[in-house]
Parts: structure tokens; sequence; C-alpha cells
């Protein structure tokens, strides 16, 4: 929150903070050993969890008004998705590769290697970054005839200016007032493109700036937060459970099913479920132009529930099988990040513009709120029982899909 006070509507004073706080927190992570001080690995995950700061701003980025409009905003999030995936995949295959590999060294081995890789990357991102981000403009574009998405932008706050109406002549360094139509929209004007919306919303005329929204809205509101909350979750929980359930120690609960995982077979898992998932990500970008976001929310969450399903069924049965928790996975992986993509791209085309960041803040909120439970949630997976572990998971989605059924109608909003 401090952050929102400071970037002035723009991008890159989070994204250096970002970087530097993930510089430093993987290297206080990697010298909890040589240091041989444990909550060291607490503070670097406190620090690394600073940088965790910028999802939400790119998420926002992805929705600005600025600079995306509204036929863009899904297949952008699902760009973001995609490389979330990438690195769900990647990151726990090398970090049991890096664990079995060991480096016998005591500041560079086995456990500490992955935060120093890590840490390495972090420092060349942070350059590379630096050079060659452009941040967003202080005011709003000039539309053009090729900015596919501007006009449904503008409709969202402002009214229709009649065909015949001449634009009136402001200040500026464009003195084109060029109309244009995309989609089938109303024409509108340079003029009634409100400037500098993020950063200051009392630029914004009354009427838009005090509008009220409906009880659908806020419901809508309501369900893509519950969803948000839902997917890291559930996600969150299954990145934890996985290490833990196919462990050693889970043979005192399962006696002959136990897998007796080792780290690297765990993260092997886990990275072979998430990297599956990739050409049904990749294949997203492309469809969120042709489907509407409530079709995608509700395909994924099916895939997701026939995941937990699928462990539902295997835990039932004579025996745990590997086969039978790698599709489990597979499908809650690909289901629960697919329906990820939709939450906030949905929310910013059916709420005014100056909503975004409201939103933005809402929806990452509840990332992180379902991140954290549902990571403690798999933790204890074991311990409470499988099939209680996945049947609280059950009634979550189940709460969320009689919310998405009663909001149906309202959660119909443009493609792309």
């Amino acid at each position: 929150m401090p952050l929102l006070k400071f970037d002035k509507g723009g991008y890159r004073i989070p994204l250096h903070f970002a970087c530097a706080s993930a510089l430093l927190g993987h290297v206080l992570y990697a010298l909890a050993y040589p240091a041989n001080f444990l909550y060291l690995i607490l503070i670097g995950r406190i620090v690394s969890g600073f940088g965790f700061t910028y999802w939400m701003f790119s998420k926002r980025y992805c929705s600005d008004h600025r600079i995306v409009g509204i036929r863009r905003r899904t297949t952008l999030a699902g760009w973001l998705v995609l490389g979330q995936g990438i690195g769900f995949s990647l990151g726990p295959f090398l970090g049991g590769l890096l664990y079995k590999v060991g480096f016998r060294n005591s500041v560079f081995n086995g456990f500490t290697s992955p935060a120093w890789m890590m840490a390495a990357i972090w420092a060349a991102w942070w350059v590379f970054a630096a050079m060659n981000f452009e941040d967003v403009p202080r005011t709003a574009p000039s539309p053009t005839p090729t900015s596919t998405g501007a006009a449904e932008e503008i409709e969202l706050m402002t009214t229709t200016v009649p065909q015949n109406t001449p634009a009136p002549e402001t200040p500026g360094p464009s003195k084109s007032r060029e109309k244009f139509r995309a989609e089938g929209d109303p024409q509108v004007t340079e003029a009634a493109i409100p400037t500098n919306v993020e950063s200051n919303p009392e630029s914004l005329d009354s009427s838009t700036r005090h509008t009220r929204m409906s009880a659908a809205q806020f419901g809508v509101i309501a369900t893509m937060c519950w969803f948000a909350m839902t997917c890291f979750f559930i996600l969150g929980a299954w990145e934890s459970n996985i290490p833990v359930f196919t462990a050693p120690i889970a043979h005192f609960a399962y006696g002959p099913h136990a897998f007796n995982f080792s780290p690297y077979a765990a993260g092997n898992l886990i990275a072979l479920g998430g990297a599956c998932t990739f050409p049904f990500l990749l294949a997203n970008v492309f469809l969120a132009r042709r489907l509407q976001d409530r079709l995608t929310l509700l395909a994924g969450t099916s895939l997701g529930v026939l995941g937990l399903l699928v462990l539902l069924g295997t835990l039932a049965g004579v025996s745990v099988t590997r086969v039978g928790l790698f599709f489990a996975w597979f499908f809650v992986a690909l289901g629960f990040n697919l329906s990820s993509t939709v939450t906030l791209s949905l929310l910013s085309k059916q709420v005014p513009a100056h909503w975004n960041t409201r939103i933005s803040v809402a929806i990452q909120c509840s990332n992180y709120t379902g991140r954290v439970c549902g990571a403690v949630w798999g933790g204890a997976g074991v311990a409470v029982g499988m099939k209680t572990y996945v049947g609280l998971e059950l009634i979550i989605v189940g709460i969320g899909i009689i919310m998405f059924s009663c909001l149906w109608r309202q959660l119909k909003a443009k493609t792309g």
C-alpha cells in the first residue's frame, strides 16, 4: 500500500523496489546456512515478499486504460499466467536438480545454490529492466484509428459525443481531434479523454468521479476476489503438500502406499505437471480473443474440480498411485492457472477506469490471502487427513461456483 502513495500512477518506482527486494531477499536466504542462523530463512522470505508486490503492478499494467484497450486485457493476462506457468515448472525442477548435485561447499551447496542463482538472475534482470522499461505516459494517449479497444475504454468513462458535434480545442501537443470508431462502439473525441486518471483522480469530471456502482457490479467484484483467493489457495496448497505427502515421513500415515519421494523427485513431479499445462496456457492466449472471460472461468474451474475429484477417488481406492497423483496435479495446475487469467481482466472491463488501482489491490490481496493460507493448509494435509484436505478445497470451489452461477449474466464482458 505505501508504494501506491509514491508511484504517481507509474510503474518505475515499484519496479526498482521489487528488484532490489528480491535480490536482497535471496542473498539473506542463502546466507542462513553458512551463518547457521535459521531465522535468516524467514527474514529472507519476508524481504523477498516485498518484491512480490510487483505482481499487483504487473496486473494493473495489463489493464491500464492509458495503454491497453479492453479487447487486449485478457490476452495480456494470459501471457502473464503463461510466464507464471514457466516459472511454476522450471523453478521446482532446477531447485531439485541443484539440491541433488549438492556442490559440497559451506556457502554454495544444495540448500543455498538456488537462492544464489536467483540472486544473480534478479541482478541481471534489474539491469535489463532499468535500461529498457518504458513507463506509462502521464496523460492519456491520443486516439488513432488503429488503437483497438480504446473506444470501449472511453465508453466506460464518458458520455457519447454526437457525430455532428465539433470537438473543442484544448491546449496540447496534439491539435487533431479525429473521431474514430472501434468494434462498433459510438464515436468519441480526444477531448473526452480524461488525463492522468491514475495519478490524479481529481482530473475526472464530477459525474465520472462519483459514478455509483450497482449491487450487481459489487457482486461481480466479490466473485472475482473469491476466485482469485481460491485459485492461489489451491495452487499454493498443492505446491506445499506434494513434497510432504510424497516424503518418506508420510509412511507413518499411509504405510506401504507412501511414495518415499526425495525433494528432487517431488520437485520433478511439480515441474512435470506444470510443464504439461504449458501448451494449453499458450493456446488460451490466442483463444482469449474469441472466448468470453466467463467461459474461461467456467472451463478452468471445471478442470480444477476434476483434478480434486481424481485425487479424492485415488485416495478412496486401494492404493495411492503415482499416475493418479500426477493427473490430479495436472488438472489442478491447468484449471486454476487458467481461471486466474480472467479475475482482474474481467473486472477491468466492467468498472470505471479510475477503479483500476482499487480492483488491482483487491485482486492481489485476495491472491496473497489464498497463497498464504493455502501454503499452511497444504503443509497440514497429511496431519489432518488427505480426504479432509481435498474436501475443504472442494467446499471453497463450490462456494465460488454458486457465486458465479447466480451472477452468470452479469459476468458477460467483451472478449480479448
